[in-house]
């Protein structure tokens, strides 16, 4: 879709793959990692969700630590695309603004 921001993939963070099924990259807003579904939509295949999460597992790992983070699937600010984040440990203490500011703790 022509005004996604995931549809996009713009690269303003730090990615750690891509394929045709999806892409692994830093949140822009929480600086976590995060998968990405390549086709706009809800709700992906379970072989392509099975796939996303190996992914974003081995992001995740790199980045928090092997047993050190959860995924949220839970697509608040844009929940017409599949994507799951990889929560650390006190994550929001991390969040950036589309600038690279730290946002305020909640």
């Amino acid at each position: 879709m022509a005004d996604c921001e995931l549809c996009e993939a713009a690269r303003f963070t730090t990615w750690y793959h891509e394929d045709e099924v999806c892409w692994v990259g830093d949140c822009e807003i929480c600086a976590v990692p995060m998968v990405v579904w390549r086709h706009h939509g809800a709700t992906p295949p379970v072989a392509d969700v099975d796939h996303m999460i190996s992914e974003l597992t081995k992001a995740a790992d790199a980045v928090h630590g092997v047993g050190k983070w959860s995924v949220d699937s839970v697509m608040r600010q844009i929940p017409d695309h599949f994507h799951a984040h990889a929560r650390g440990p006190n994550w929001w203490e991390h969040r950036l603004d589309r600038f690279g500011r730290r946002c305020p703790t909640p």
